[in-house]
């Protein structure tokens, strides 16, 4: 009995403490929790886990892969519905795999089943996501990448957590016009 008193006493210190601190910090107008993180980070790591970047790269620009010339995400006017059923069914008659376990056979895909779809019947992705994490997806496009414009240096280093020797061609081209505009003297 001693002993759960004495548990029970620690427990209400550790609590009391922690109340204190938690007021303390309000007092100061700093929050005592961390930061809320980006919602769509589940997103972007399925990006990368899914090979979503083997094709459209990391910034959703497209242009040649070893699954074709994927389409820009950045000028796509597909919506989020659009999106979703495009990564759960694929694209028939292109490389854009699909990635829903059972499409066109137990799921119907785009109107059609397997027979249907026959020679255009789209690749299997190299691994099946969830619906969930389908729509993680494609709510990461449409918070990052779609309508973004042309990447950039910092974009390139928010995707990857860090500088990367893959970003070093966008810090490059953002230097060009301050490097130009100085030999000329001209600002703007």
């Amino acid at each position: 009995m001693m002993i759960f008193s004495k548990l029970v006493a620690g427990v209400l210190l550790v609590s009391v403490a922690a109340l204190n601190f938690s007021m303390l910090a309000s007092a100061y107008g700093q929050s005592a929790q961390a930061p809320a993180s980006d919602p769509t980070n589940a997103g972007k790591a399925v990006f990368s886990r899914a090979n979503c970047v083997g094709c459209h790269k990391w910034h959703g620009n497209g242009g040649g892969g070893y699954g074709g010339d994927a389409l820009s995400l950045r000028k796509t006017e597909m919506s989020r519905d659009q999106i979703i059923e495009t990564v759960g069914c694929g694209r028939p008659g292109t490389g854009m795999p699909f990635f829903t376990r059972g499409a066109y056979d137990e799921v119907k895909c785009h109107g059609m089943n397997r027979q249907d779809a026959g020679a255009q019947m789209p690749p299997e992705g190299g691994t099946f996501l969830r619906p969930k994490d389908i729509e993680a997806v494609a709510d990461y496009v449409i918070a990052h990448i779609k309508g973004a414009g042309e990447p950039t240096y910092a974009e390139c280093v928010t995707f990857f957590s860090s500088t990367s020797r893959v970003c070093d061609v966008y810090k490059a081209q953002e230097q060009k016009p301050d490097q130009a505009n100085a030999s000329t003297g001209k600002s703007q």
